[in-house]
């Protein structure tokens, strides 16, 4: 017997199966083929909006892919650099071929960690726990947890128009018989849909006919233990084009062969990520639609054609291809498809990722109803720590949602659910001035570190960190403003008057478009690159921070106040009818995740806790 089975070997289970045998417990990752673990089968990038976001949070946590990332990229880009800093975030197109590559060394290196190529297709459950696994050639392994994260690989089916093959992406054999073995367990199975656009030979497309799209950062990364990031003058550069009305022609009238159109779609597709016939549905007053030209790898002559996922028959495909600006001598290395697979309803789901049907079983990653390689990391993580806290005795990890973006996703796929396939973005974060790139490890390397996934070396870099920035704060504060020649043509060429400036440095800072760094070096302080762009952000938002910490308080009162998870719903006297199906179904664990159930209101959450203060349940 094993201590822990992960089931997947995507972006998911390879976080998940990491952070359990870092903690020290016997763990099996199982995977169809070990050569396409932690595989980017869409887009090869890593981060973007909200995302990125996560990236730097997995790190802050203990986790990998920041690091991959980081080692792997072709192209870095800073985004929404000139918008607040609760919005921007880092992207970075990775070198597929080597990200899959760096991934699988550093699983084959670890300790306590065993990966094993076979197909699972039956959870053992006995008493309503999880024993093991049982895999198609009747080998039975036995655990004490296992994590499912099986990506879009249960009972997948890949469409092109009207033809349908049963397996997954990259060619890979699809789970045919673990989607039922659910369904007899009692999971509520739902079906989702998503896509991919054409691989394009990359000496086939004419460059000249785009825009270029160059890389934006060389001093930003992923990782927080990221030294040296990919110069500038090393980036490949991307491309931007736009559809024709050419092209929008060509899919409207055969929108009747495209698999959405024709009937042969039965999954719901992401609404943050449509094919491009979805675009010219959906938005037909817009005469263009953006398509991005990006590389998939050093050893690979392909473009990626961001944009432009479809399911048209490849004739089709070819016609709206060769319509793109660059395109007229284009060739094909791989058509676009659309993909559709099974998923778990995630209100079946606790906050700690175990499932509420089987103990000791959890799930992480697309199974759960999420698109995207960082939010399935996110939960492989967090599902990865919290199996082991339920080994250990422990209470579960639970980020709230002023902590981190993951903690948010969680949230809402264990509170609302999702009826199609959840992305995170920045507008689901009610907090996300306090969630933002620069300051994840302030906001979760303690909680790394108490799970034993960030070393004691590491802890002590970032606990001196934290007193620098302190120290900083303070020395900018007592130092005052000298006058001098320099400071007086800096702030005027910033738009301020040639005037003596009374008071502090701090103050000074606080003022739009004035610079840490640069007022450092009039007052001659020396002072680190990073850590003066971080107190620029920390120095000139204070106002907002501390205003939305207030409102943040609030949250935590309420999630500080439980709730039974067998409390009887019916017997709340003047509780809505609604919302006693709703707490029934999602059974949530404190007021504050209550009161975030669609359709239970505010005058639902008094009544609660009156009952509860009445009956002194609690």
């Amino acid at each position: 017997m094993v201590d822990v089975i992960v089931v997947g070997a995507g972006h998911a289970g390879c976080e998940a199966a990491l952070a359990t045998s870092r903690l020290g417990f016997n763990t099996v990752l199982c995977t169809i083929d070990k050569n396409f673990t932690a595989s980017l089968p869409c887009n090869p990038s890593i981060g973007g909006p909200a995302k990125g976001v996560v990236v730097r949070e997995i790190d802050a946590l203990g986790g990998q892919m920041a690091k991959i990332a980081d080692e792997t990229a072709l192209q870095l880009k800073m985004l929404n650099t000139t918008k607040g800093p609760g919005v921007r975030s880092l992207r970075i197109q990775a070198d597929k071929i080597l990200y899959k590559k760096r991934m699988l060394e550093v699983l084959e290196k670890q300790k306590n960690l065993t990966l094993k190529e076979c197909m699972v297709e039956d959870i053992i459950v006995k008493d309503n726990t999880v024993k093991g696994v049982s895999t198609e050639t009747g080998e039975v392994i036995e655990s004490k947890i296992v994590i499912l994260t099986t990506g879009t690989f249960m009972n997948s089916k890949i469409m092109v128009s009207n033809h349908i093959t049963f397996q997954g992406p990259d060619n890979l054999r699809t789970s045919k018989n673990l989607s039922q073995k659910l369904k007899d367990l009692g999971f509520r199975i739902f079906r989702l849909k998503t896509g991919t656009p054409a691989r394009i030979k990359t000496d086939s497309i004419d460059f000249s006919c785009a825009t270029l799209e160059p890389g934006n950062t060389e001093t930003e990364a992923f990782s927080f233990e990221t030294e040296k990031v990919l110069p500038l003058k090393e980036q490949v550069p991307c491309y931007l084009i736009y559809t024709q009305p050419e092209t929008h022609q060509i899919i409207q009238e055969n929108l009747h062969k495209s698999s959405m159109y024709s009937g042969v779609v039965e999954g719901i597709g992401t609404r943050y990520c449509p094919s491009v016939e979805d675009k010219i549905v959906r938005f037909a007053d817009k005469e263009r639609h953006q398509i991005f030209l990006e590389p998939e790898s050093l050893s690979l002559d392909t473009t990626y054609v961001q944009g432009f996922s479809t399911s048209m028959p490849y004739d089709v495909q070819d016609r709206m291809l060769y319509s793109l600006p660059g395109f007229k001598n284009h060739v094909v290395d791989k058509y676009a498809y659309a993909i559709e697979y099974d998923a778990i309803d995630p209100l079946q789901l606790k906050p700690s990722l175990e499932t509420k049907v089987v103990e000791n079983l959890f799930c992480a990653g697309q199974i759960n109803g999420t698109s995207g390689y960082e939010e399935a990391a996110g939960q492989g993580l967090m599902a990865g720590i919290n199996a082991i806290n339920k080994l250990k005795g422990k209470q579960p990890l639970i980020l709230r949602r002023d902590e981190a973006y993951i903690g948010v996703m969680i949230d809402d796929l264990v509170t609302k659910g999702t009826k199609e396939p959840y992305r995170l973005l920045t507008s689901r974060a009610e907090y996300r001035l306090l969630l933002r790139h620069d300051n994840a490890d302030q906001r979760l390397t303690n909680y790394g570190y108490e799970a034993g996934l960030i070393s004691e070396e590491r802890y002590q870099k970032f606990v001196s960190k934290v007193k620098q920035l302190e120290y900083y704060k303070q020395l900018l504060k007592e130092t005052k403003v000298n006058n001098s020649p320099q400071l007086l043509d800096y702030l005027i060429k910033k738009g301020y008057e040639d005037n003596k400036n009374q008071g502090n440095c701090l103050d000074l800072i606080k003022r739009p478009n004035v610079e840490t760094k640069t007022i450092c070096q009039l007052h001659d302080i020396e002072i680190d690159e990073k850590l003066a762009n971080q107190l620029d952000i920390e120095i000139k938002f204070e106002g907002y921070i501390s205003k939305t910490r207030r409102e943040a308080a609030n949250l935590i009162r309420l999630e500080k106040q439980p709730l039974p998870y067998d409390l009887d719903y019916d017997k709340i006297v003047n509780l809505s009818i609604e919302a006693k199906e709703k707490l029934l179904k999602v059974r949530p664990l404190t007021i504050g995740q209550a009161s975030r159930i669609s359709g239970v209101n505010p005058a639902d959450i008094i009544t609660i806790q009156i009952y509860l203060k009445q009956s002194k349940t609690v």
